[in-house]
């Protein structure tokens, strides 16, 4: 069993074709807005609640796990990150560019993406921030997507070079400063440049091309709400929500690896060097980590249960510890499970606690991914070295209270 894992869809990403042929509207059993558990229900509220939010312009709408009652999330209640504001595009005159170093570069209106083949993925969409600072744990929902496959889009472009790095644009911007260093400091403070920056990110040609990838118009059945990307977005299932770009505007196709602010300087995770070592290792924010995370403690009647979500992989199983005791098996939610070309959605599952004692106890949850693969505990070296707080995916402990009687 792995001690660690990077989230192990990677037999879903690197097969491409094998993996995802088919892939179409996920069919379910039950209602699509249904949480396990009893109708009426009470909910316990954790005792460990996250701090105000400090940074309101950039995170937005957060989730409360107490709150948690549907598969889907709604799009009302769906967090947002912008780092540039949200952005209002108008569709009269929108136009998806695809240029760069391709044969027949494309303008493509919105009325000609959604003349192409449709295409709908259930993806679970998490910040890779999500859990790192204390208060932010609610940068996660899962929707319903759908738009047109990017590959085939891609090929009619005509890649001109396998190696090159497809890099997507966004509307959104703003000004960045950094250090000018194109000469010798002689003063006591760096010169410094600001420029305005475009929020971009990029993927190999073999990631791009993955047939998972769409360009997105639609959320839950109906067109992208504007903080979530209207008219276009990228959705690229299996990857960190950052990677999602939204507002989507132009596609280039270049000859050198994109180091922009959102690749090269920001979303990267730094760790420390392991004993023996003398290098610090820095990495691109890119691909989902196994996670879970207990949503709430429920009382129906005099019997108590622990519910909760898994995602990141296609999800085997679960477990759950009370006050650092043993684990034990969590019931997974078959009324929803995804066909096997459909692993991107988080489940639910359910811990029947019984009658546990009164006061306060502790709740902590692990997911195994289908290859074996364990979420980590958060003293797992891999994860302890860590010294940013992005794809923070250690066992997530929260703290209640059983009232006497």
């Amino acid at each position: 069993m792995a001690a660690h894992a990077e989230v192990s869809r990677r037999t879903l990403l690197k097969g491409g074709g094998a993996a995802l042929a088919g892939l179409g509207a996920l069919q379910v059993s039950g209602p699509a807005h249904a949480f396990p558990g009893h109708p009426g229900d009470e909910v316990i509220p954790w005792l460990d609640q996250p701090g105000p939010n400090p940074i309101p312009d950039v995170l937005q709408n957060l989730l409360v796990w107490e709150e948690l009652d549907s598969w889907i999330t709604p799009a009302d209640d769906f967090f947002v990150v912008s780092h540039y504001g949200n952005q209002t595009v108008s569709e009269a005159g929108f136009q998806l560019g695809i240029g760069g170093l391709v044969a027949r570069p494309q303008k493509l209106t919105l009325d000609a993406l959604k003349a192409r083949p449709r295409r709908e993925v259930t993806f679970t969409l998490e910040c890779s921030g999500n859990t790192g600072p204390p208060f932010f744990i609610g940068g996660v929902g899962n929707a319903r997507w759908a738009g047109t496959p990017l590959a085939p889009l891609l090929e009619c472009a005509g890649i001109e070079d396998p190696d090159a790095e497809i890099v997507f644009f966004g509307a959104d911007s703003g000004a960045v400063t950094i250090r000018d260093n194109s000469g010798v400091v002689r003063s006591p403070e760096p010169p410094v440049l600001t420029i305005t920056e475009q929020f971009a990110r990029s993927m190999t040609v073999d990631e791009a091309m993955d047939e998972g990838n769409l360009l997105c118009y639609e959320m839950n059945g109906a067109a992208l709400p504007p903080e979530h990307g209207f008219p276009l977005r990228l959705i690229a299932p299996g990857w960190y929500g950052v990677a999602n770009v939204k507002w989507l505007t132009r596609i280039e196709v270049m000859d050198q690896r994109w180091a922009g602010r959102f690749m090269a300087r920001d979303y990267v995770t730094i760790r420390e060097p392991h004993p023996g070592q003398a290098v610090w290792t820095f990495n691109t924010v890119k691909h989902d980590r196994l996670k879970s995370a207990p949503a709430k403690v429920t009382r129906h009647r005099d019997r108590y249960a622990v519910m909760g979500a898994a995602w990141g992989a296609p999800i085997a199983e679960v477990e759950v510890q009370i006050d650092g005791g043993p684990w034990r098996a969590a019931e997974l939610d078959d009324r929803r499970r995804a066909r096997k070309r459909d692993g991107f959605a988080w489940r639910f599952w359910t811990f029947h606690w019984g009658r546990p004692g009164p006061g306060e106890h502790t709740v902590r949850s692990r997911a195994y991914d289908v290859e074996g693969n364990l979420q980590p505990a958060p003293d797992d070296p891999f994860l302890a070295s860590k010294v940013t707080y992005w794809e923070s995916n250690g066992q997530i402990t929260r703290r209640v209270r059983i009232p006497a009687g």
